[in-house]
């Protein structure tokens, strides 16, 4: 035997080796799911408890698609809404921390080529206040017609969120930038394009290749999931609990997408929402950035960049982060406890909130219960 090989054979026959064991299977809490849904006639719901980075326990229950047979899937896809408002900001904290983005950047700064058309009032606007829903962009786009126009749209993602943004700032704020808190689409919207803008990638390039592909988020995409050829994924149901097939009426304009049109699977979902808590295993983004997309603007209600800052919770150990989302078709919602590194979160085919806040409230009693026993 050569020196040298026999050395090397020596050092590993003393080096310990150490075999790290695979976290257990998640609990499946399914059965917890079938009662809520049978209370609330919905058909189906899909649940995950997250816990010190780890999917901990998962369920599903219910169909596809009501008056059909196919049963849901775990990998089946739910179309999570406005909770895609969380992963628009995650991505603006990234571009933050690659330093294509800032924080204080204004709408001028970004598109000068528009100042001319823009209302004065719009240009101081800032990243931060856009998605703390504080820039003054309006609540609702029926003035001059552009939510029609919006539909109408035939060119690209990237040109619908351009006409969208023009058709914002020739108008004035809704309420003085700074001074109001107004929920807004079109708010997230212009800061998923201003992330457009500074890369020249799409907001729907740049969610792919900087939060699903490092997250392994390989269910995720755009729009309601399926086809309509068969019954493949499930159908949002209107509220009258007839089904609408996939299709461009089966969800909100393209030019709102970084405000909510995200789909993906509960376990996927889980995997963005793990890397908003302490112990995530893949790290999106700097920790006094992650600090800062959950920390609440001044004034009320508390919320941050995507987050509802929810205090009251005993459950959660200290201030929770929430939100819902729904297109009317689908609901689905997420709770985070980051002092107890724990997080839960549901979706139904249904834009049902009551049924989802019943499983909410199911699995966090389940969850501590065990952890009593």
């Amino acid at each position: 035997m050569k020196p040298v090989l026999a050395i090397a054979l020596a050092v590993l026959s003393l080096t310990p080796i150490t075999i790290h064991a695979a976290p257990p299977p998640p609990k499946d809490v399914s059965a917890l799911l079938v009662p809520i849904i049978q209370k609330h006639d919905v058909p189906g719901m899909a649940a995950a408890v997250v816990r010190n980075g780890e999917i901990v326990a998962l369920g599903v229950a219910g169909v596809r698609t009501r008056g059909k047979p196919d049963q849901i899937a775990a990998a089946d896809r739910f179309h999570i809404g406005s909770d895609t408002k969380a992963l628009t900001a995650m991505l603006c904290g990234i571009l933050v921390d690659e330093g294509k983005l800032k924080w204080d950047q204004t709408l001028g700064e970004t598109f000068p080529e528009l100042k001319k058309s823009m209302n004065p009032q719009y240009q101081g606007v800032t990243l931060e206040q856009l998605l703390t829903h504080r820039g003054g962009a309006p609540g609702e786009l029926e003035k001059n017609e552009l939510w029609g126009k919006l539909w109408q749209h035939k060119g690209t993602r990237t040109s619908a969120r351009r006409l969208l943004l023009q058709g914002v700032i020739s108008q004035a704020p809704e309420a003085p930038p700074g001074t109001q808190y107004i929920y807004s689409n079109a708010g997230y919207s212009i800061a998923g394009h201003m992330a457009e803008k500074v890369t020249g990638k799409s907001w729907e390039d740049l969610t792919r290749e900087k939060i699903f592909r490092p997250l392994r988020m390989t269910t995720a995409g755009f729009g309601a999931p399926g086809t309509r050829a068969k019954n493949d994924q499930p159908r949002g149901h209107k509220a009258d609990g007839s089904p609408v097939e996939p299709g461009p009426g089966a969800d909100n304009p393209v030019a709102i997408g970084p405000a909510g049109i995200v789909h993906c699977s509960i376990e996927d979902w889980s995997k963005f929402i793990a890397a908003n808590l302490p112990s995530a295993k893949t790290k999106l983004v700097k920790p006094e950035t992650l600090e800062k997309l959950h920390a609440p603007a001044p004034g009320e209600p508390p919320y941050a960049m995507g987050w509802i800052i929810a205090d009251g919770q005993p459950w959660a150990g200290g201030p929770a982060l929430t939100h819902a989302g729904s297109n009317t078709m689908w609901f689905a919602v997420a709770w985070l406890a980051p002092a107890k590194d724990f997080a839960v979160l549901v979706a139904c085919n249904q834009a049902n909130d009551k049924a989802c806040n019943d499983a909410v409230l199911a699995l966090i009693a389940d969850h501590f219960q065990g952890e009593r026993r």
